[in-house]
């Protein structure tokens, strides 16, 4: 599979996002999905696909605490594209039996309280979301994060079992406000407001200027900043 990931990145050198993502849906017909957050990269991307027909499904994944904000960039996009987007929600039951167990806001009493949290609403729907997928398609920029910067465009990601494709792992941030401007993309209107990068309402705040751009997820922690989706590095099988 390590050979299949370095052949990709190679075939990706050099390529435009647009023609980047049409490699990849050419490369592996209907088995490519892009995983949407409605973030700026996400709607960079978002765009691309859509705009282009490129041949890659769109998804979302409503954990059930999502800001106001988003939902309504949701149907914005959709109106914007006349495109589907298909939508993955976590277990009625896992989330009632949590609730029940633990409170509706567990999660802010340790860490790991909140990777349970995220694990229940978001891992578990990202697993089925990519069930029969060959590529998942992201919108993780390497300077989101300390832990993103050793990533590459491709990587296998073991615990999905898919080819992870980042295509905008190397775009900086005012690259990527250029595009949404230039194409007049729709944009999560909390982007205004401070907020960086935006996730469920109650683990979310704006943040400061100066701050980190993750220092707004879950700022009561110390810990790496993550949900679990993208925590750790691929592993080459």
């Amino acid at each position: 599979m390590q050979e299949r990931v370095d052949e990709l990145n190679r075939l990706v050198e050099g390529k435009s996002l647009v023609a980047s993502l049409a490699l990849v849906a050419e490369e592996f017909p209907g088995t490519v999905r892009f995983s949407s957050a409605f973030g700026q990269e996400d709607q960079v991307i978002t765009d691309a696909i859509f705009k282009n027909d490129i041949a890659i499904e769109v998804f979302t994944l409503d954990t059930g605490r999502l800001f106001k904000e988003t939902y309504d960039l949701i149907d914005r996009t959709r109106s914007r594209y006349k495109k589907p987007i298909k939508v993955y929600f976590p277990k009625a039951e896992t989330v009632q039996e949590l609730v029940t167990n633990k409170g509706m806001h567990s999660f802010y009493e340790s860490v790991d309280n909140r990777k349970e949290c995220c694990f229940v609403r978001k891992v578990e729907p990202l697993k089925r979301a990519l069930k029969g997928a060959e590529v998942w398609v992201t919108g993780l920029r390497a300077s989101q994060s300390d832990n993103r910067q050793g990533f590459n465009m491709f990587e296998w990601d073991e615990g999905n079992q898919v080819i992870k494709f980042n295509p905008l792992l190397h775009w900086s941030y005012d690259e990527m406000i250029d595009y949404l401007k230039e194409f007049s993309v729709p944009y999560n209107t909390l982007h205004d407001k401070g907020f960086i990068s935006i996730g469920c309402a109650p683990c979310t705040r704006a943040i400061a200027p100066g701050e980190h751009p993750r220092a707004g997820r879950w700022w009561w922690e110390t810990s790496q900043k993550e949900c679990g989706l993208h925590q750790v590095k691929a592993v080459a099988s």
